[in-house]
């Protein structure tokens, strides 16, 4: 686990960064590792019903009481005592399939468990990197809003400090003088909020990450860096070749497919061999070993079970029904959650390119402002409302970049990009 001692420079971070400790350090990835290791072990231990089943046991006896016979003997009855003080018993014993069409298909099921391992273990890593991400961009966008808060609170201080001097000449009266001190000091809490954001977005992305909450974690880089990427000619994507949920689907189906093929080969005889050494010893004092071994075929023609796989193969087909008919639902919701994507990454756009045009007025008309209230020419009202039109301005720019990287993750999660 990444942690960094106290009194340590602080771990920077990129997004390339966050995303590569995610997946050495969540512990969802690290499960999903291991499901696939575990279906890996499931997988050759079913393919140890094709090798030979050997088996040595033994056993011994003492005779406590030996069993006591009866015979007529000419006439007389005559009692005779039967078997020995100790009996050993050894045996070996080896036994294996040779014709068992139900078996092979089974371990085709086995390695396809394997692949639906892999399969939800690259969901896992896509679904990660999808969270991280949007946290990483959380962070980004509660930074930006901390800076713009800043700055507003800063231009009071200033607007403050102008106002009073001033007053202090008799040029702004005592009303203005207190609006723009109520201006200056309601603008601080919103610094103190935008502080706490940043560090609740920071601790969020390190809870994703899997690092240690302590560690002290500094972003690097700024929402503004992905405007090229939103600015670049935009192209739909609506291809669903690579989505993890449809290709668990058809794993799914190709899996009942293999099950009906293994429960039809149950009406298939079935063929083994088998092998068996013993060796037995018996006496009372001295024991006589006797060796005996014996080689067997075993043939099993399944002739009738009460229809019992019959009634399974049947509900095993209407199972693969439902999971067709579940397929083609879910494949008709994620295009329709690819076209809401796409529509909300348009409006981004729109958004972007409209306020940025607005920031840039918006600026523009702060420092016209600022100038004219410094030589009387304005109100503080005005200035106020310039600085608010340009706090807005800038907040929207910022949100809308938010807003279209974070559902671009989104799509890329649906169309099953790790990356």
């Amino acid at each position: 686990m990444i942690m960094k001692a106290q009194g340590t420079q602080p771990l920077h971070l990129t997004l390339d960064q966050a995303l590569e400790i995610a997946l050495s350090e969540n512990n969802t990835i690290k499960i999903a590792d291991m499901t696939v290791e575990k279906s890996g072990y499931v997988k050759k231990g079913t393919y140890a019903a094709l090798y030979p089943n050997v088996n040595i046991s033994g056993s011994y006896q003492r005779t406590l009481q030996k069993q006591v016979m009866v015979m007529d003997m000419g006439g007389q009855a005559m009692e005779i005592k039967v078997g020995r003080d100790n009996n050993i018993n050894t045996s070996a014993t080896a036994s294996m399939p040779l014709v068992n069409a139900s078996l092979w298909e089974s371990l085709k099921l086995s390695g396809m468990d394997v692949e639906m391992a892999v399969e939800q273990a690259r969901s896992s890593k896509i679904a990660m990197v999808k969270q991280v991400k949007q946290a990483f961009y959380a962070v980004l966008l509660a930074q930006e809003s901390h800076k713009v808060m800043s700055q507003v609170y800063e231009n009071a201080q200033k607007n403050y400090e102008k106002t009073l001097q001033r007053f202090n000449v008799g040029k702004a009266s005592e009303v203005e003088r207190l609006r723009a001190q109520v201006t200056m000091m309601n603008a601080e809490p919103n610094v103190s909020s935008a502080e706490n954001a940043v560090l609740l977005a920071t601790w969020q992305l390190k809870a994703v990450m899997g690092i240690d909450l302590g560690t002290e974690v500094e972003v690097v880089g700024d929402l503004n860096s992905y405007t090229d990427e939103l600015l670049t000619p935009y192209v739909s994507e609506d291809d669903l070749s690579n989505n993890s949920s449809l290709m668990q689907l058809d794993i799914q189906d190709r899996m009942l497919e293999s099950t009906i093929k293994m429960q039809k080969r149950q009406y298939i005889p079935t063929l083994a061999a088998s092998i068996n050494y013993n060796y037995n010893a018996m006496g009372d004092d001295k024991l006589s070993w006797f060796p005996s071994s014996t080689a067997a075929l075993s043939l099993s023609i399944p002739v009738f079970d009460g229809f019992q796989k019959h009634n399974a193969i049947k509900q095993s087909k209407v199972t693969r029904n439902m999971l067709a008919l579940q397929r083609e639902d879910t494949e008709r919701n994620l295009r329709i959650a690819i076209r809401n994507y796409n529509d909300q990454m348009a409006l981004c756009i729109k958004n972007y390119e409209a306020a940025d045009a607005t920031v840039e007025i918006a600026q523009k008309s702060y420092d016209i402002s600022a100038k004219m209230y410094e030589v009387g020419k304005a109100t503080l009202v005005e200035l106020n409302d310039a600085q608010l039109a340009l706090q807005q301005a800038q907040l929207t720019q910022a949100q809308a970049i938010y807003n279209f990287m974070v559902t671009r993750a989104s799509l890329d999660e649906l169309i099953g990009k790790a990356e």
